[in-house]
């Protein structure tokens, strides 16, 4: 990724949804105004979801995703109607293609249900509007488009630009937690792991944030954090780490300069903190063998001593002392029966959009699966977590109240 593309997880998700031939693929390219789907008057052109980010006016950065026929049909036809389904669970907005010579069929209903269920905000395209020789009373109310001659069309995104914009609001990683003139400290690890000549994007959003609220970013490696604060001059208003140098950062900043990670900021940016709080002492609950999850939203080349892979799991059964079976899932793929998990623990979801997050939070919700985040597994286990927390009192204290309980009970 460019340094000046905005990263995915940043973009409202637009995915396009409705029956063979509806002209899903052809409505996707009039509305961006590229090639971006194949378009065939064959059935089924589209066997896997097509996704292409870019810039929408009169949205901005987008991430559009033209889906597979939710009507196809045979063993392969139900793989991609299961696709198709996994796209919701990452749409911010749905756009629901018929034909509008032939009305709405069941499948049609059926999504139409699929987007109340998940509350995704959508609209309906009546596609083939030219070929109409009246407007019949539609059960549905949308905007009739012809994506031969283009029209409706320009109507159609500014009613998708509409329902992106419902829910939405200023969320910050940190710039609410700072005030301009602040000097913040950020630990970045330069190690095996680290991306040969870039920051990792959670330090890049970080950076930025700052930036615009006026504060300071100071970088320095591990290594040079103590030298650094000794020499500053100045208390920073926070330390902000990466969480596999949280232990030796802890040790290194004084008690009263508050110390958190990003990924702990992520898990707030991204909805999950409270869970994750919440969840994390479930590895005080687990016995040998038992199944732990760790999932991580994007897919990278392993590196030898991967935080993901290797680092966690050895952490892990270095403290509860169990012979755990760990499974890893990455990028898109999510397993959608998580019951046979004692824990998930998830990465930040820096490459994942809210809904998404929120979704997977949701599945362990449902089937009474405990789940946390690297940053908040990593601290808990560190003894560090309720300081890693001071930044959100209310959190901090709950984190107090619960560790002061587990004291009593031993």
């Amino acid at each position: 990724m460019g340094l000046n593309e905005t990263p995915s997880g940043e973009r409202i998700h637009i995915g396009f949804f409705g029956r063979r031939n509806a002209g899903k693929s052809s409505v996707v390219n009039a509305v961006t105004g590229q090639d971006l789907a194949v378009v065939s008057d064959t059935l089924g052109t589209t066997t896997d979801p097509v996704m292409k980010a870019m810039e929408l006016l009169p949205m901005g950065p987008v991430m559009i995703i033209d889906t597979p026929g939710f009507d196809d049909e045979g063993t392969l036809g139900l793989q991609r109607v299961q696709k198709a389904k996994q796209i919701l669970n990452r749409s911010d907005v749905a756009v629901l293609v018929v034909d509008a010579t032939e009305g709405i069929k069941t499948c049609d209903e059926e999504l139409l249900e699929l987007f109340r269920e998940k509350e995704i905000p959508y609209v309906v395209a009546w596609n083939k509007s030219d070929l109409l020789e009246q407007v019949p009373e539609f059960t549905e109310q949308g905007i009739l488009v012809s994506a031969l001659e283009n029209t409706g069309i320009f109507e159609l995104k500014e009613r998708i630009a509409a329902l992106g914009k419902i829910g939405e609001d200023e969320k910050r990683l940190v710039a609410d937690l700072v005030e301009p003139g602040d000097f913040v400290v950020l630990v970045i690890p330069i190690d095996s792991a680290a991306p040969k000549g870039r920051l990792i994007l959670p330090q890049q959003q970080v950076i930025r944030d700052l930036l615009e609220a006026g504060a300071s970013a100071i970088c320095v490696k591990e290594t040079e954090l103590k030298k650094t604060l000794n020499e500053l001059g100045k208390t920073p208003a926070m330390v902000i780490t990466d969480s596999q140098a949280f232990k030796q950062v802890a040790q290194d900043v004084p008690e009263e300069i508050p110390l958190t990670s990003f990924s702990i900021l992520l898990a707030r940016y991204k909805g999950l903190l409270e869970t994750a709080v919440c969840g994390v002492t479930a590895v005080e609950q687990l016995k040998d063998g038992d199944r732990v999850l760790i999932s991580e939203g994007c897919t990278h080349h392993r590196q030898c001593d991967d935080i993901g892979t290797v680092k966690i799991p050895r952490w892990l059964k270095a403290y509860t002392g169990k012979d755990l079976q760990i499974e890893t899932s990455s990028g898109r793929e999510f397993p959608d029966d998580l019951s046979s998990y004692a824990m998930i623990i998830h990465c930040g979801g820096c490459m994942l959009n809210e809904r998404e997050v929120r979704y997977r939070m949701k599945c362990a919700e449902d089937q009474s699966v405990p789940m946390t985040n690297y940053g908040i597994t990593i601290a808990y286990m560190q003894g560090i977590l309720a300081r890693s927390l001071s930044i959100f009192p209310a959190l901090e204290q709950q984190v107090r109240e619960t560790l002061k309980n587990k004291e009593n009970e031993d």
